[in-house]
């Protein structure tokens, strides 16, 4: 995974409304070895109580197998659309529902934890060499320790989407 590029955490991204005046924004981004139309349908499955989080092989066997991420894409969680609402592992009543949908392109949630309200967008671009650039942006507000949430928060979410981005491009390979 590398860092976003200052171009990248400057640029508006679909669902930036969404939390307008955040009060911590997290940025981060991966190159894919296949092109958006491979990688959406692996995107579109994520998620508790669908085909799971995607993490590396490695890491998946030192979990139980129900918690285990899917490694094929699965025909019965390709239906999204704007209002589902999709399980979190961030508490029993914890969930998002989907704001934005644009297929191939980005995919944008919504949620509301305690009085803190936030959007996390996934925005897939084309590169040259059938590649995709994503993005990801989580956009918090308000944040009552904004120090706390820029630090811990912040490690939590990278070590999320490293685990992710990892788990991802090796089942791109594999499929």
């Amino acid at each position: 995974m590398t860092e976003p590029s200052a171009a990248e955490r400057a640029a508006a991204l679909p669902g930036d409304d969404l939390v307008p005046v955040a009060e911590v924004v997290l940025d981060r981004a991966c190159t894919l070895p296949r092109p958006p139309e491979q990688v959406w349908p692996w995107l579109v499955q994520l998620g508790k109580a669908r085909a799971g989080w995607y993490l590396p092989r490695r890491l998946e066997y030192l979990m139980p197998p129900s918690r285990r991420g899917l490694r094929r894409i699965d025909p019965r969680w390709q239906k999204l659309a704007v209002g589902d609402v999709i399980p979190d592992w961030g508490g029993k009543q914890a969930s998002f529902q989907v704001a934005l949908l644009d297929p191939g392109a980005s995919l944008v949630y919504w949620s509301s934890r305690g009085r803190t309200n936030l959007s996390w967008a996934i925005v897939l671009h084309p590169l040259p060499g059938e590649q995709t650039r994503l993005q990801f942006r989580l956009r918090l507000a308000p944040v009552r320790h904004r120090r706390i949430a820029e630090l811990a928060g912040g490690f939590l979410d990278q070590l999320s989407i490293l685990g992710l981005a990892a788990g991802l491009r090796e089942r791109l390979l594999d499929s």
